[in-house]
């Protein structure tokens, strides 16, 4: 099992984002209206979100991130730097 939350595109996200917090707060909010069969959202929010809206939120940035930062280890110190390939020309 991979630890990467991010998906194959920033689009791709977003609409889970959407979908997944949608059906959270609609889950909640329609209790009034149709009462607790409105909970039956939570489990498609969370399936859209990947099991947790922090998990989203991180799979958002490694989604921005992708293929902009490179990490490298070398005598057991790591680094962060921008990739060659997304610098701009001056």
């Amino acid at each position: 099992m991979s630890d990467d939350f991010a998906s194959k595109s920033m689009v791709e996200h977003l609409v889970r984002g959407g979908v997944g917090f949608g059906a959270l707060i609609g889950s909640v909010a329609l209790i009034p209206v149709v009462g607790p069969i409105s909970l039956l959202l939570l489990p498609v929010g969370l399936i859209a979100l990947r099991g947790c809206p922090t998990c989203w939120a991180i799979g958002l940035m490694q989604t921005l991130s992708r293929g902009r930062l490179q990490r490298s280890c070398e005598g057991g110190q790591c680094t962060l730097t921008v990739s060659d390939t997304h610098r701009v020309a001056p």
